[in-house]
């Protein structure tokens, strides 16, 4: 049997490091649970950038989130890109739906309005945590 392969995006990851009892960490738990958390270089560099920022100081140590970065890494997929996909409004998130293409996953969790309207993208759900959740259960 094919393991289902899920894209998380940077907000969703975020959210949970951040909220350890929220909606985006059971997603991501139920995610793991069900089969594999996809990511690509370009989705990786965007989310060690996010979690540099400064203002998560006050929140969670810097060693904290190293280690949750460390932690996503041995536990999810690299996927290599394999198409270029240019259909979001919002440019600077095709790269989640080059990675869902590209690793052949089934679902996109996301909190992004520019990526919800286009769901189902090639028959790729894209839904909010709380829609994932729902969906899982």
């Amino acid at each position: 049997m094919e393991t289902s392969k899920f894209v998380v995006d940077t907000n969703v990851l975020i959210s949970a490091l951040l909220f350890k009892s929220s909606v985006p960490f059971e997603a991501i738990s139920l995610a793991t649970k069900q089969g594999d958390i996809l990511y690509s270089e370009a989705t990786l560099m965007e989310l060690k950038k996010v979690l540099n920022r400064r203002k998560f100081d006050k929140y969670i140590s810097e060693d904290e989130r190293q280690l949750f970065l460390l932690n996503f890494v041995a536990s999810s997929k690299l996927v290599t890109i394999t198409e270029r996909i240019t259909v979001c409004r919002d440019q600077k998130d095709n790269k989640f739906l080059e990675l869902a293409v590209s690793g052949k996953a089934k679902t996109i969790v996301t909190g992004d309005l520019d990526l919800l309207i286009l769901n189902p993208f090639r028959s790729i759900k894209v839904l909010t945590p709380d829609q994932f959740v729902a969906d899982v259960k």
